[in-house]
C-alpha cells in the first residue's frame, strides 16, 4: 500500500513538525519526549496511519542518530569519573550482562524450548542495551554522577560482551571457525583500540589548533566518529562501539560547554536522534503483536525477562555500592532500553543463512524496544529530577565568588582564546556572568581604535553565542586605559579581570609588565589573570600550576583554585600542582571535597625559585603553565616574584602561560562563600591568621 506522503519536501516537513510538537505536547502531560517520538513513529509508519514509508532516509538518519547517541555518551563521559569509577563501572557491566544473559538463556532453553544457539542469541539480545535515555541525563546536567558513570562503563562492557558472544554463535552456525579466525579477531580488536586511542587525539589536536572555522571543526569531528565506526566494523565489532570509542578518545580535546560541544549536541538533539527514535517506532506493528496468542505470550515473556533482569542487575549494584534508590533507578533507566543493539542481533538471527529466529521473535523484539524505551524514559526522568534536587545545593553550586568575569580585548588574534578561557572560568550560575570590554584612546579622531574594539567585541559575542553563553559588552573612550578598566570593574562588580600578557613587537613575552597592567594591579585587589595562549584552551594536554609558599593564607586562595578546577573539569586534563610547605594539603582537601573528578597530582618543592627553574625543562609547548603570584605587601609575596615576567620571557617564551594575581585583602570580600576544609570561610581564615600574628611576641 502506497504511503500517503511520498514527496521529499513534505516528508521532511512532517518530520520537523513531529520533532517540534511531540515534546511540547507531552511536556504538558509530564511524559518524556522520547516516548512521544517513538509513538509518533508508530502512528506515522506503514503499520499505523501509513503516512510515511520507512525508506532509506530513515535507515541513514537513524544510523547516524544511534551513532550520535553513543558518541555523545563517550564524549560527555567525565574522564575523572572514569578513572575513579572504572572498577565499579566494570562490576556493573558484568552484572548487567550476566543477569539478562543467564536468565534469558534459562527461560528460552527450558521455558520456550529453543535450541541452544537460538537461546544464546536471545540471551545476547536481552543482555545488550542502548543509551537511548542518556539525553535526559544531559538536560539535567547529571553526566558526572557516579551512577551515570557506572551505567556508561557498563554499557560498553555489556554491548561488547553481547556482540562478542553473537559473533561466536554466528560463526559456529555457519560451520564454525578455527583457531586462526579467533586469533585474528582478537588481534584485530587490540590493534583497533591501540590505533584509535593513540592517533585520534593527536590528529584531533593538530586539526583543531589550525582550523577555527565552526563548520570545518564540526565536519571533522563527525568524520572521526564514522572512521572509528568503520574500523570497528572492519575488525568484526559493531559500529556502535566504534562511535563510543571515538567519544572517549576525543573527550579531552573537546571542552565540555565549549562552542564545538554545543554544536555537536545541538545537531544531535535537533535532528539525528529524534529521527532515529521515530524510525524505531515506524517498524512496530501493533496489530501483529496481538493477532496471535503465541506471539503475545512470547512478547510478554521477552519483555518481562528483559526488564526484570536489568532491574535485578541495578538492584544488586545498589546493594554492593550502598547507593540510594534514586541512583538505582538511574542505573536501571539508563541500562534497560533496548534499541539498536537488539535490532542488529535479531536481524542477524533472522538472516537466511542463520535462521535462528523467526518472525514472532522479530515482533517480540520490537515490542521489547517499545516497552523498554518507555519504562527507561520514565525511570530516568524520575531519577534525574530527584538527583538534580539533591545535587543542586545552593552554596556549593554558587561557586567561590559573586561577580562578573571581565575580559579586556586589545588585539584581534587573542579574542578567540581569551573568550574560550573566560567561558571556562566564569560562574555559570550567576546571571550575565561574562562581560567583554574594549577601551580606545580619546586621541583617536578617526575612531580607528574604537572600530577595531567593536569588531573584537562582536567576534567575542559570536564565540560566546556558539557556546550558548550570554555575554555583555561595553566600549569605553578614555585617556587612561588602566583607569577605564578599573572603573569598569567597579561599575559591573567584576570578580576578576582577564588581560593579555604584555608582548614585544615580535609577539614574544616582553620580559616586563606593561604600564596598563601595572596600573590595574595597583588599582584593584581583585583577581587579575595575565594570559598568553598560543592554542585553544581545549587542546591543552596538561595544566601545570606553580604555587608560592603560604598562598593558602591569601583571601583569594580558594577563588583562583575554583577557577583552575573549572578549567580542569572542562578540559579533562591532568592538573599538576607544585607547592611549598603545607599548601598542597589545602589544595588536595579542597579538590577532594568540591571537585573529586579533577585528575590531579601534587608535588611539594623546597623552594619556589628552584621550582620554576626546574619546570622550564618539564613544561612543553602544549602544556598550560599557571604561575600564582602576589602583589607587594601581602602574605605570600616575596621579592623573587618581581622577576617572573623576565623569567617567562627567558624560559617560557614558547609556552602557554597564565600569570595569576589572586584576590588579596583590601576590597570587600563578604560575598565569598566557598569554605575551607575546616569549615571556615576564606575571610575567616585570613582574620584568624591576623589574630595569630598579633599573639606572636617579636
Amino acid at each position: 500500500m502506497t504511503p500517503l506522503i511520498t514527496n521529499p519536501t513534505w516528508i521532511f516537513l512532517v518530520m520537523l513538525l513531529v520533532i517540534l510538537l511531540a515534546p511540547i505536547v507531552l511536556r504538558r502531560l509530564h511524559i518524556p519526549h522520547i516516548i512521544g517520538l517513538i509513538l509518533a513513529g508508530v502512528a506515522l509508519g506503514e503499520h499505523g496511519l501509513n503516512v510515511l514509508a520507512h525508506d532509506a532516509s530513515f535507515e541513514l538518519f537513524g544510523q547516524v542518530g544511534i551513532y550520535y547517541i553513543m558518541f555523545l555518551a563517550g564524549l560527555e563521559m567525565d574522564m575523572g569519573s572514569f578513572r575513579r569509577h572504572g572498577g565499579r563501572g566494570g562490576l556493573f557491566g558484568v552484572l548487567t550482562f550476566l543477569f539478562p544473559f543467564v536468565l534469558g538463556f534459562a527461560v528460552s532453553r527450558w521455558g520456550l524450548h529453543y535450541s541452544v544457539p537460538s537461546s544464546m542469541l536471545l540471551s545476547c539480545l536481552l543482555a545488550s542495551h542502548t543509551l537511548v535515555t542518556y539525553p535526559i541525563v544531559g538536560r539535567y546536567g547529571l553526566g558526572k554522577l557516579p551512577s551515570v558513570s557506572y551505567s556508561i562503563i557498563a554499557t560498553a562492557i555489556a554491548c561488547f560482551s553481547a556482540l562478542l558472544m553473537l559473533a561466536i554463535v554466528v560463526q559456529q552456525q555457519r560451520g564454525g571457525a578455527g583457531w586462526t579466525y579467533w586469533l585474528l579477531f582478537a588481534v584485530g580488536i587490540i590493534v583497533y583500540v591501540v590505533f584509535t586511542a593513540y592517533t585520534f587525539p593527536k590528529v584531533g589536536r593538530w586539526f583543531l589548533r589550525r582550523h577555527e572555522d565552526a563548520v570545518t571543526q564540526y565536519v571533522f569531528v563527525l568524520s572521526m566518529v564514522f572512521i572509528s565506526a568503520f574500523l570497528a566494523v572492519a575488525v568484526g565489532l559493531e559500529g556502535l562501539l566504534g562511535a563510543f570509542m571515538a567519544g572517549l578518545v576525543l573527550n579531552r580535546i573537546i571542552p565540555h560547554g565549549g562552542p564545538l560541544m554545543v554544536r555537536l549536541e545541538f545537531v544531535a538533539n535537533a535532528l539525528f536522534v529524534p529521527w532515529f527514535l521515530i524510525g524505531v517506532g515506524m517498524i512496530i506493528n501493533v496489530r501483529l503483536l496481538v493477532s496471535s496468542t503465541d506471539t503475545l505470550w512470547l512478547c510478554l515473556v521477552v519483555i518481562l525477562v528483559g526488564i526484570l533482569s536489568k532491574w535485578l542487575a541495578a538492584w544488586a549494584m545498589q546493594l554492593l555500592t550502598r547507593s540510594s534508590r534514586h541512583e538505582r533507578r538511574m542505573m536501571f533507566g539508563l541500562t534497560n532500553a533496548h534499541a539498536a543493539g537488539a535490532l542488529a542481533i535479531v536481524m542477524i538471527g533472522t538472516a537466511p543463512d542463520i535462521q535462528l529466529m523467526d518472525a514472532d521473535m522479530l515482533n517480540a523484539t520490537v515490542a521489547l524496544i517499545l516497552v523498554s524505551c518507555i519504562v527507561s524514559s520514565l525511570a530516568t526522568s524520575k531519577a534525574a529530577r530527584q538527583l538534580a534536587l539533591r545535587t543542586n545545593e545552593l552554596e556549593r553550586n554558587r561557586g567561590s565568588y559573586h561577580g562578573k568575569c571581565l575580559t579586556a580585548y586589545a588585539y584581534p588574534q587573542t579574542v578567540d582564546v581569551l573568550t574560550q578561557l573566560s567561558i571556562m572560568i566564569r560562574n555559570p550560575l550567576i546571571p550575565d556572568s561574562f562581560m567583554g570590554l574594549s577601551v580606545s584612546m580619546d586621541d583617536d579622531p578617526d575612531n580607528v581604535q574604537r572600530a577595531l574594539g567593536q569588531r573584537n567585541l562582536e567576534k567575542a559575542k559570536q564565540i560566546a553565542a556558539a557556546a550558548d553563553v550570554s555575554m555583555s559588552s561595553m566600549s569605553r573612550i578614555s585617556s587612561n586605559v588602566a583607569s577605564a578598566i578599573t572603573h569598569a570593574m567597579r561599575e559591573v562588580d567584576a570578580g576578576e579581570v582577564i588581560l593579555g600578557l604584555h608582548e614585544d613587537g615580535e609577539g614574544k613575552p616582553a620580559g616586563k609588565l606593561g604600564f596598563v597592567t601595572q596600573s590595574v594591579l595597583q588599582s584593584t585587589h581583585r583577581e587579575v589573570l595575565l594570559v598568553r595562549l598560543q592554542m585553544p584552551p581545549g587542546t591543552i594536554r596538561r595544566i601545570v600550576v606553580a604555587v608560592p609558599p603560604m598562598a593558602e593564607y591569601e583571601v583569594g586562595f580558594y577563588k583562583w583554585l575554583e577557577h583552575l578546577c573549572r578549567i580542569g573539569e572542562q578540559t579533562g586534563q591532568l592538573m599538576r600542582f607544585h607547592t611549598c610547605g603545607n599548601t598542597g594539603y589545602y589544595i588536595r582537601e579542597y579538590l577532594q571535597q568540591m571537585h573529586p573528578n579533577v585528575f590531579m597530582e601534587i608535588e611539594t618543592e623546597k623552594g619556589f625559585g628552584a621550582m620554576l627553574l626546574r619546570l622550564s625543562s618539564e613544561v612543553n609547548n602544549d602544556h598550560l603553565l599557571v604561575i600564582v603570584t602576589s602583589r607587594a605587601g601581602f602574605i605570600s609575596y616575596s621579592a623573587a616574584l618581581n622577576t617572573l615576567p623576565a623569567l617567562i620571557a627567558r624560559n617560557f617564551a614558547h609556552t602557554n602561560v597564565i600569570l595569576l594575581y589572586p584576590d588579596q585583602y583590601g576590597d570587600p570580600q563578604d560575598s565569598l562563600s566557598v569554605f575551607a576544609p575546616n569549615g571556615q570561610s576564606v575571610t575567616q581564615r585570613h582574620l584568624l591568621f591576623e589574630e595569630l600574628l598579633s599573639k606572636i611576641k617579636i
